[in-house]
């Protein structure tokens, strides 16, 4: 059983994916936990999708320079949030109308841009599927920074964003800023897709998102509760998913989302009636 723990720890790349993932799948657990509750899955994986065109600049002007790819990500993401978010309170139109409309024009755009580039299947795999056993020290320690600004900004306003995701009205009478409280949530969402990116890769990255949260939310209804547990499925799934891919030698990213299905599908039907 040692050898079995301590085999993949001899390589420096599973360190590192270690790391990150674990990093990744808390910051996750707690952005994604206020995405259940406000029924934002949608929200979550539509963004998870805009940020293509930004890869795709990146990619043109940069190569597959990963550090550029992120940046570029990182931007796209934040612009695309608050424009979901502009539109949908000025357009006078619904939010999901809003986010239909901004994911298919920027998922569009980027799949024009990429199909300029004739080598983009293969250098741009790991933007779709997650590449986190090539994870960096620079990677690494880019999302350990924005991990922890993420936790910080949600400890400093973490009073503020309840009250709007449990009750604007009263975050109203409160007068409390709730557009402003809104766009900081959209933005954190957008930088934890960007840092999400190359642990899981765009197609999976909505599962870390909500999965873990929601697993936690069949135990418990109390907001501070709920993260915990996420953050505790949600780290467990990448160590899990982590060893799982080491050994049986398939894609980490889908590993570690399956673990943490695995976590959600027992936990339900442990759950009584």
């Amino acid at each position: 059983m040692s050898d079995f723990l301590l085999q993949p720890l001899h390589y420096d790349f599973m360190l590192r994916a270690l790391a990150a993932s674990v990093m990744v799948a808390i910051v996750c657990a707690v952005i994604g936990t206020y995405i259940v509750l406000r029924g934002m899955a949608f929200f979550g994986d539509a963004l998870a999708h805009t940020i293509l065109p930004g890869v795709a600049v990146g990619y043109l002007l940069s190569g597959s320079d990963r550090g550029a790819l992120f940046w570029w990500a990182l931007g796209t993401s934040v612009l695309a949030s608050l424009g979901i978010g502009a539109v949908s309170k000025r357009g006078g139109i619904k939010e999901d109308t809003a986010i239909g409309i901004i994911f298919a024009g920027m998922f569009a755009l980027g799949i024009a841009l990429i199909s300029t580039v004739r080598s983009y299947a293969v250098d741009l795999t790991h933007f779709l599927f997650g590449d986190v056993l090539g994870v960096s020290n620079g990677d690494l320690i880019r999302t350990g920074l924005f991990a922890a600004l993420i936790l910080l900004l949600v400890f400093l306003f973490y009073k503020e964003l309840l009250a709007i995701s449990f009750d604007s009205t009263l975050a109203v009478t409160l007068r409390l800023p709730v557009n402003a409280l809104n766009n900081l949530l959209l933005v954190l969402i957008a930088v934890t897709v960007a840092i999400t990116m190359q642990a899981v890769g765009v197609a999976l990255m909505v599962a870390m998102l909500i999965t873990p949260p929601a697993t936690a939310s069949l135990l418990t209804k109390r907001l501070p509760v709920m993260m915990g547990l996420a953050a505790i499925f949600g780290a467990a799934s990448a160590i899990l998913g982590l060893y799982f891919s080491y050994y049986t030698n398939i894609a980490s990213g889908a590993a570690i989302v399956l673990t943490a299905t695995a976590f959600f599908i027992i936990t339900l039907l442990t759950q009584k009636k």
